[in-house]
């Protein structure tokens, strides 16, 4: 018999093939536990931009998670 193929979803593959995002959520998928280094990677970016550019960084920060936000909302009222 010949072996069986699993397709993988079009929005998986795209997102694994995206160079930074991709890696890091092919780590995410192996080890749950590596987000953790990925949440310790964002905050320090977040923490040097602030440092080096000051409270616009910060403002950025803000307005990067504002669609985040939205969408984590929207879920939590529709349940």
């Amino acid at each position: 018999m010949t072996p069986r193929i699993i397709r993988v979803p079009l929005a998986q593959r795209l997102l694994f093939a995206t160079p930074v995002v991709g890696t890091i959520a092919r780590d995410i998928q192996k080890d749950v536990s590596s987000i953790y280094y990925a949440l310790v990677i964002l905050v320090t970016l977040v923490v040097l931009g602030i440092k080096v550019w000051g409270v616009v960084a910060l403002a950025m920060t803000a307005l990067f998670f504002v669609p985040i936000m939205l969408i984590t909302l929207i879920a939590i009222t529709l349940g």
